[in-house]
């Protein structure tokens, strides 16, 4: 259905006043304007409409009094938002509301949430629903049973880090520190530890905090010790150590951290002097094992020869021992022959004589001859009993 003009306005050749005007308060764009004089371009969209439309929509809402000159027919009136005690009341609740929920909060398991009012510590809210005053007061959520890690060299940052060790040799380390937020209970006086932690360090600078501390703990232990302990067995030494001054020094600042573990990369000289250093390792592990080796050989040895003194000199001792009990045993018995002999001299020569001869001619083979019988008969020697081996002596 083609649209008409229905302000009273006529189109081309008509008798109107004013332009022509198209269905939404402009004219039509083209040439076709009014040719009786009027203005041949269209006109912006017409404001009291779209004012009176708004209207409208308020009324069904807000309570509307009387345009100005007296109703709905006086020039220049409309409706408007009646300022009434009901109407404030509305709005200061729907306010109220809304500043209401928009203070209520959640804390996850684990967390505690450290509350503010007016910047100044006022309480710590546990797991769960809570309210809080808006504008009033802030809550810093804090996860106090979350464990987390700070590295400190190693391939995640890219680089070696280098530490200086008490003999002036240079060590790779690379480590890693797990720590959390301290669940002791505060003592009296003090504030919890999720508010220390808030308060003193703040989320965004703890890893910051927690790096700088231990590397320098880090390398405070490893300068009061030499290189190869750190690189063999003293590995466990240097981590129980630094987990001791990385706390002590959490401590002073009063954070409210605690240091669960350090977790240490095994200890590596630098790539450039890494072959020189194995070298150098090859060649006292050859002296170490030279060493054992020599004595191990000398343990062996040693106590042998030791021993064979040891019985050399007990086999001399007893030697003098037989030899002066002998000479003793001789003299004595030297001594008691001497006095038979001065009590009877022909009788004692005559049995030193016989005593002599027996010892000397006993043990012999003796072959006796009478020289009377058989003269001028060979006599007949058995040479093969005179070559038998005499007897032996008999022991005294």
């Amino acid at each position: 259905m083609p649209w008409t003009d229905n302000s009273g306005n006529s189109g081309n050749g008509g008798n109107g006043r004013g332009p022509t005007r198209g269905p939404w308060g402009q004219g039509p764009r083209g040439g076709g304007g009014n040719q009786g004089g009027g203005k041949g371009q269209g006109e912006p969209p017409d404001l009291d409409e779209l004012l009176k439309a708004s209207r409208q929509r308020l009324k069904r809402v807000f309570p509307q009094r009387g345009g100005r000159g007296g109703g709905a027919g006086g020039g220049g009136g409309g409706p408007a938002i009646e300022l009434n005690p009901r109407t404030f009341g509305l709005g200061a609740a729907g306010l109220a509301l809304l500043w209401a929920l928009s203070g209520v909060y959640q804390i996850g398991p684990g967390g505690q949430g450290v509350i503010t009012t007016f910047g100044k510590y006022s309480g710590i809210s546990g797991p769960g629903l809570h309210w809080c005053a808006p504008l009033i007061q802030q809550v810093a959520k804090v996860g106090v049973e979350d464990q987390r890690t700070t590295q400190i060299g190693g391939s995640g940052e890219g680089g070696e880090n280098l530490m200086l060790t008490s003999d002036r040799n240079i060590v790779d380390i690379s480590f890693a520190v797990q720590w959390k937020i301290k669940s002791e209970p505060p003592t009296e006086g003090q504030k919890p530890n999720a508010a220390k932690y808030i308060f003193n360090i703040g989320e965004q600078e703890a890893d910051a905090l927690l790096r700088g501390v231990a590397e320098s703990a880090m390398r405070e232990t490893i300068g009061a010790r030499q290189l190869e302990p750190i690189i063999t067995s003293g590995q466990a030494e240097v981590v129980s150590q630094t987990v001791l001054r990385i706390q002590a020094v959490l401590d002073a600042y009063d954070t409210g951290i605690e240091v669960i573990r350090v977790t240490m990369d095994k200890p590596d000289v630098p790539g450039e002097v890494r072959d020189a250093f194995a070298d150098v390792i090859k060649a006292r592990n050859e002296k170490t094992q030279l060493i054992n080796e020599a004595e191990r050989e000398s343990n062996k040895i040693v106590p042998v020869a030791e021993g064979d003194a040891q019985r050399i000199v007990e086999e001399a001792r007893a030697y003098a021992s037989q030899v002066e009990s002998k000479a003793i045993g001789e003299a004595e018995r030297f001594s008691r022959i001497f006095e038979e002999y001065r009590r009877a001299k022909d009788v004692t020569k005559q049995r030193m004589y016989l005593e002599t001869m027996e010892k000397v001619l006993g043990p012999m083979n003796k072959i006796m001859i009478d020289d009377k019988a058989g003269k001028g008969v060979v006599p007949y020697l058995p040479l093969t009993e005179l070559t038998r081996k005499p007897a032996t002596e008999p022991q005294q």
